[in-house]
């Protein structure tokens, strides 16, 4: 009796499970919002604060189609940071991550890492190495402005100002970051077809304080330099504060990159000559909407050009 009754609640238990397997097969699944994971670099600096917000702003604006995880890292040169904040992102297993890399090839690694966790993976600001993509096997799409070109631009505006013979100094970005190479390029190009005399090239790391220290050795060194080509804007601050300390704020020009709200008033006071705006508060959307393209698609496309513009004290007039 006990036995038939065991084997009768066995049976009914099984009919149960199976019930319930059945209903929950029928109800509609529910999907996720895909999540996204904006990993930066310095959040000290003004430019990625304003990628942030453009960022969040987007997000908050479109709600319903997808959750945003934005983080940095407090120094540029952090990259062990950077990269831990990408592991941290695959084991959270987010859907895509949208990544603006301290150094253009120690992260390529960790971001193959999360494509082959089948993260969707866009690359921004500074631009993956080619040729240590190509050794992971990597294919990771770049969504950004050509950096040489505007780097072109703000140097072509400054050559105007100069006379052939002129000295200048041009202030690098960290020299493992793609698109510090290719401002450092862009600033040489103009410079060299206008016949000025380059007299020294050194780093400021894209910081305000390491710039300032090594534009007040070239105002000492080159009495007679003409001007300083910054490869951001935070340079651009340390330069005009080093030129400022030693007499010379209205003798040498100083141009940056970026265009944050710190350089505006220096270019319309005239401390800074030009910069170029590649639209930070756009920039890491740009990137999103194509994450979120990807996630649709399932496809990878090919990179993606956005704007960089150059910026002078009369673009600004009336801002």
């Amino acid at each position: 009796m006990k036995r038939e009754l065991a084997g009768r609640l066995l049976v009914l238990g099984i009919c149960s499970a199976a019930l319930v397997n059945f209903l929950t097969g029928c109800q509609p699944r529910q999907e996720s919002k895909p999540r996204v994971a904006l990993v930066m670099k310095s959040l000290a600096n003004e430019f990625f604060l304003t990628m942030e917000n453009g960022a969040r702003a987007h997000q908050k604006a479109h709600a319903a189609e997808y959750d945003l995880l934005a983080n940095g890292i407090k120094d540029e040169l952090d990259v062990a940071r950077q990269i831990d904040l990408v592991e941290q992102m695959i084991a959270q297993r987010v859907d895509a991550i949208v990544i603006a890399p301290a150094d253009s090839k120690a992260l390529v690694a960790v971001c193959k890492k999360a494509q082959d966790a089948r993260i969707v993976v866009v690359n921004i600001d500074n631009q993956f190495d080619a040729a240590v993509l190509a050794d992971k096997q990597a294919r990771i799409p770049f969504v950004g402005p050509d950096n040489r070109k505007g780097a072109r631009a703000v140097s072509d505006y400054l050559a105007k100002r100069l006379k052939p013979g002129d000295k200048v100094a041009i202030c690098e970005g960290a020299p493992n970051a793609f698109n510090a190479v290719q401002r450092k390029l862009g600033f040489e190009d103009a410079m060299k077809a206008g016949g000025m005399q380059i007299v020294s090239s050194q780093s400021g790391y894209w910081e305000t304080d390491k710039a300032n220290q090594v534009v007040a050795a070239l105002a000492t060194e080159h009495p007679d330099l003409k001007a300083v080509l910054c490869a951001n804007d935070s340079m651009a601050l340390g330069a005009v504060a080093a030129l400022r300390a030693a007499g010379k704020a209205d003798q040498v020009i100083v141009v940056g990159y970026d265009n944050i709200a710190a350089v505006q008033q220096l270019l319309k006071e005239g401390k800074v000559f030009a910069t170029a705006d590649q639209h930070a508060d756009k920039l890491a959307v740009f990137g999103i909407e194509y994450a979120l393209e990807m996630l649709k698609t399932k496809s990878v496309p090919a990179d993606r050009e956005t704007p960089v513009d150059l910026v002078t004290a009369e673009k600004l007039v009336g801002k």
